[in-house]
C-alpha cells in the first residue's frame, strides 16, 4: 500500500524547484509529487541545508532570488508543510549507527524524523539505503 504522507529530502526539493518539468525525478517519484492527495512534507533540517546551499552559493535555483524566499517557496507555492526536529527525533538519532561512510548530521536526523514518523522518505541519496534494516521506509530516487 503507498503512503498517504512523504518526507522530501533536500536533493528531491531542489530538483522540484529547479525544474518545473522535474526531469531529475523517477516517474514512480513524479507521480508521489504530482498526486494532490498526498502529503508532503519538508524536515526542517532540510530547509536548513537548502538555505546554507543557496546563500553559499552551491546551488543556485531559478526560483530563489535569495535564501529568505525559500520557506515561502515551500510553504506557500508548494504548499509543503515544514515539519521540526523534536526529542523523540533526537533520541532515535541517538540509536542510529555511525557509519564509517556516512556520518552526514542533516541526513541522520531526517533518517531518524522519517523512522519515528513513520513517514516515508523520498531521497536520491543511495546511503539511505542502509537504514532500511532500523525500519527507514525509503523511496529511491535513483537518477
Amino acid at each position: 500500500m503507498k503512503s498517504e504522507r512523504y518526507y522530501l529530502d533536500s536533493n528531491i526539493l531542489c530538483f522540484i524547484a529547479e525544474d518545473e518539468n522535474m526531469s531529475k525525478l523517477t516517474t514512480e517519484v513524479k507521480d508521489i509529487i504530482d498526486n494532490h492527495g498526498v502529503l508532503k512534507y519538508v524536515p526542517s533540517k532540510c530547509v536548513e541545508e537548502v538555505i546554507y546551499l543557496q546563500q553559499s552559493g552551491k546551488i543556485k535555483v531559478k526560483g530563489w532570488k535569495s535564501a529568505e524566499d525559500i520557506v515561502g517557496y515551500i510553504e506557500d507555492e508548494l504548499s509543503y508543510d515544514i515539519v521540526y526536529v523534536n526529542k523523540s527525533h533526537l533520541r532515535k538519532l541517538a540509536e542510529l549507527p555511525l557509519f564509517h561512510d556516512h556520518k552526514d548530521q542533516t541526513d541522520r536526523i531526517i533518517i531518524a524524523q522519517s523512522i519515528v514518523d513513520r513517514i516515508p522518505i523520498i531521497s536520491s541519496d543511495e546511503k539511505f539505503l542502509d537504514y532500511r534494516r532500523f525500519k527507514l521506509n525509503f523511496v529511491f530516487n535513483e537518477r
